[in-house]
């Protein structure tokens, strides 16, 4: 009988296919040591509310398939991005994970809380993640420059925060947040008055909802 940890790896080695990263044994070592480095540390931080095929799915895969979006085959959004914020970072979704993939960005992992900050620094070590870098403070005092900065919370966004937002972004970059349903999206645009905002349908292997990367 198979492993559900070898189970989890083959679904996570046809998701990096589908998605279009190659899933070669290096990213794969490193993103199950992710996985790993959360399920360890989650009942004492809450990091993520999800375990097994659920943190593969609804959160490893569906990072890697709005990188792909924003920088990577899918897309990119953002060509030759060399830097990426991943702003209120926590679990180190999509930061670490983006890292592991692009080698060839820096991923500035911005968090404020003491103990997550802790968690990333842990997790940046067990993958060997030397392009990523924690950045323990509030997001509203970081100020980059990146090229993107992004996050993935399902909360709207306001004028404030888009605000705050750009101000760690280089002359040129954007903002790419990790969104859910159209209709949600709609909504929110119609308070933030963004006419230039931009909402890129993505895929996430094997999860039957809509995400989108909303890019301001």
């Amino acid at each position: 009988m198979s492993s559900p940890h070898g189970e989890l790896e083959r679904l996570l080695e046809a998701g990096l296919a589908e998605i279009g990263y190659e899933p070669t044994s290096d990213r794969l070592r490193r993103l199950t040591r992710y996985l790993d480095e959360i399920e360890l540390w989650n009942p004492r931080l809450k990091l993520v509310a999800a375990s097994g095929r659920e943190l593969v799915v609804r959160h490893l895969l569906d990072c890697l398939a709005g990188a792909s979006a924003i920088v990577g085959p899918s897309g990119p959004i953002v060509a030759g991005a060399r830097r990426i914020a991943d702003l209120g970072s926590g679990a180190g979704l999509p930061g670490i994970p983006v890292a592991i993939v692009h080698p060839e960005i820096s991923v500035d992992l911005v968090e404020r809380s003491g103990r997550r900050a802790g968690f990333l620094r842990n997790a940046i070590a067990a993958t060997r993640c030397s392009n990523a870098t924690v950045h323990e403070t509030d997001a509203s005092a970081y100020r980059g420059p990146a090229e993107v900065v992004t996050f993935r919370a399902f909360a709207p966004l306001t004028p404030q925060l888009v605000r705050s937002m750009r101000s760690a972004l280089r002359a040129g970059g954007v903002i790419c947040a990790f969104k859910g349903r159209e209709s949600a999206i709609s909504a929110e645009l119609s308070q933030l008055g963004e006419p230039e905002a931009r909402v890129v349908p993505v895929v996430v292997p094997f999860l039957h909802e809509e995400r989108h990367i909303l890019v301001l």
